[in-house]
């Protein structure tokens, strides 16, 4: 069984300068080149166990960050939490005001201001509010949108807080359209792909529905469908990968079901409908509607 490759403990679990671990001894430059460790940016590197996610991306960034700067948007939203805001091999996204110098490069989007954006945590980010302003600001609105309904649903952030930013910053670039974002936005959806329906079908000009909204049957059980218009009692359900469960997916079969039986018209969405056959899924919807008496 071949040995595992020497770790000094001081840099066990850890993402380092390489330089300094030369310096100090701790490492030749021909053992940072092995495989137990991986190289993040330059002279940055880290214990190759580390998971491979945004947040050891965000890691080695900061090695890189002047006085003042402070990672920013989606890239703060993952740290508070909101794993799918970024992968690990997204860019990280820093905020830095403009006298610093910084500049966008490699694996590094600099957004500059006049102004420090007054970070906080290690490492240093800006706050749940601005994230979501700044995400909304700088990413396409599906995107944008299923992070900061995340980072409302887990109470980082409010809707009055999110009003008071918008107002403050409206003449800021990218103002205007995170208003339309924060419009946009509902902490009820309970994941990323219902997010994304939900505002590409508002995009596309369908009117807004209800997340999670209660429905009472006949027998006393009350139902939360994904997206509803109560209105003309039609209801989608987005069937997620948890649907892999046999028995949870006869439970649920078994809830839309009762549904159904009160009048509603039930549809159900899947990922590949949703990101490979939205026109289709988008006629459906419509037409869906418009047989229960909405019109354009």
């Amino acid at each position: 069984m071949p040995s595992l490759p020497p770790r000094p403990a001081p840099l066990a679990w850890q993402v380092f300068r390489g330089s300094d671990a030369v310096r100090r001894g701790l490492l030749t430059e021909h053992q940072l080149r092995g495989s137990a460790w991986i190289r993040l940016r330059r002279d940055v590197y880290a214990d190759a166990r580390l998971d491979r996610d945004h947040a050891l991306a965000c890691r080695a960034v900061a090695y890189q960050l002047p006085a003042g700067a402070a990672i920013a948007g989606p890239s703060a939203a993952h740290l508070y939490g909101v794993v799918h805001a970024a992968d690990f091999t997204d860019e990280v996204h820093v905020v830095a005001p403009r006298l610093t110098g910084l500049r966008t490069q490699p694996g590094l989007r600099v957004h500059t201001t006049d102004s420090a954006p007054m970070p906080t945590g290690q490492p240093p980010r800006t706050g749940p509010a601005r994230a979501a302003w700044e995400t909304a600001a700088w990413l396409p609105p599906v995107r944008a949108v299923a992070i900061i309904d995340t980072l409302l649903g887990s109470g980082l952030t409010s809707p009055t807080e999110l009003s008071t930013l918008a107002a403050a910053y409206a003449a800021r670039p990218g103002g205007r359209r995170a208003q339309r974002a924060f419009a946009l936005a509902d902490p009820a959806a309970q994941s990323p792909p219902e997010s994304h329906l939900r505002v590409r079908l508002m995009q596309a000009g369908l009117p807004r529905p209800a997340v999670q909204h209660p429905v009472r049957v006949a027998s006393g059980v009350l139902l939360h469908p994904d997206l509803a218009w109560p209105g003309f009692r039609v209801a989608i359900e987005y069937d997620g990968q948890w649907h892999d469960d046999a028995e949870q997916f006869h439970r649920d079969r078994r809830r839309l079901n009762l549904l159904a039986g009160q009048g509603w018209l039930v549809l159900h969405v899947t990922s590949r409908r949703l990101y490979r056959e939205f026109p289709a899924l988008l006629r459906e919807v419509r037409d869906a509607l418009t047989s229960r008496g909405w019109r354009p």
